[in-house]
């Protein structure tokens, strides 16, 4: 993996001229694991405008750090526990990362230090085929642990339970841990898109919302199914309808080049002129990758341009996940974790998106 992340400092240092920097100090964990493969509650990396880099963290990650970065001339390990101070003086113009340093590090490190806001993110964006192969087998895990537990699902059985028994097959299948707190919405619970499992035992004519996803070597798997306890009233079978139909929009607006409110739209006007768009208060979707919330963000359209409002570039994973929820009645939400592709969309997570009915 060590030229995989040499490759990823070198697209880091080649941003550094246009700040004006002579190095950046990249001190957020999930950051430092991307450029340098190491897993770290201490660790700093400091990347210079020559692709070179100095890693720095304490005796409980040193021999760790010493082994990911092994056969790397580029990079040099530094044991040490204040990892920041340790960096500081191994570059002239260092840019920090703003967005993450605290304020009280930042004047204790000394004067003249650059402010940068998600460089580091902005690389992270696109993927690699490294990993999109981390993130196709952490979809994977997703889909078989759904396709397991379904048909033990029945009346009786609590919203609690049915969070258990997913978050332990993705376990059993492989996954490090679940991706976030998975989140299973029973009847009228399902009209609150982040509701965290109860006690609520399901009930026959519940829709039932799942979220949940597999953490697999640091990827996030991100996926939504909304399925039904018995046969559904018809009010039920028009609203899954609709969030399907306005899900198949958003996923086919996804593309290199498309602007990010605009896939949003696409699935958004699908709701809106169905006359449900005030019980959609939720972004389209997001970028998945080693966090499951990242760049970018499928949001709609704003009067000032926002920091999010980009374009998609081509091997971005994203999610699509409309939902529709109403008060006291319950809800639908379709999600699915999909790669831009210059010819067309790759789904990673493949589990049917009829609606099942159990």
């Amino acid at each position: 993996m060590t030229a995989i992340h040499a490759r990823r400092r070198e697209r880091v240092a080649a941003l550094l001229p246009a700040h004006e920097a002579g190095a950046i100090l990249v001190s957020r964990a999930v950051n430092v694991r991307y450029l340098t493969g190491l897993a770290s509650s201490n660790a700093a990396v400091l990347v210079r405008a020559d692709a070179t880099a100095v890693l720095a963290t304490d005796s409980r990650y040193a021999e760790t750090a010493r082994a990911v970065c092994q056969g790397c001339a580029d990079i040099e390990v530094l044991e040490e526990r204040d990892v920041a101070a340790a960096l500081v003086s191994r570059a002239s113009r260092i840019a920090v990362e703003a967005h993450h340093m605290p304020v009280a590090d930042y004047f204790r490190l000394g004067e003249g230090l650059l402010r940068t806001t998600g460089l580091v993110e902005s690389v992270r964006t696109v993927k690699d085929e490294t990993e999109i192969d981390l993130l196709r087998t952490a979809c994977a895990i997703t889909d078989q642990a759904f396709a397991d537990v379904l048909p033990t699902l029945r009346p009786g059985l609590t919203e609690r339970e049915v969070a258990r028994a997913l978050e332990a097959r993705m376990a059993e299948l492989g996954a490090d841990k679940p991706a976030f707190d998975t989140i299973v919405a029973g009847g009228p619970n399902g009209s609150v898109p982040h509701h965290s499992p109860t006690d609520r035992p399901l009930e026959r004519g519940d829709l039932v919302t799942m979220d949940f996803g597999a953490m697999h070597a640091g990827y996030h798997a991100d996926m939504t199914r909304t399925v039904a306890i018995g046969e559904p009233a018809a009010w039920q079978r028009e609203l899954y309808e609709l969030v399907r139909a306005a899900q198949r929009a958003g996923r086919h607006a996804v593309r290199p080049g498309a602007a990010t409110h605009e896939v949003d739209a696409a699935a958004r006007d699908v709701i809106t002129e169905a006359g449900y768009g005030e019980h959609f208060g939720h972004g389209l979707g997001h970028g998945v990758g080693l966090e499951i919330h990242e760049e970018p963000f499928l949001f709609p359209a704003t009067p000032e341009p926002r920091r999010e409002h980009g374009r998609l570039d081509d091997r971005v994973p994203v999610t699509v996940e409309p939902g529709v929820y109403l008060r006291g009645r319950g809800g639908v939400r379709i999600e699915d974790t999909l790669v831009t592709r210059e010819d067309g969309p790759e789904l990673l997570t493949r589990t049917t998106k009829e609606l099942l009915v159990l």
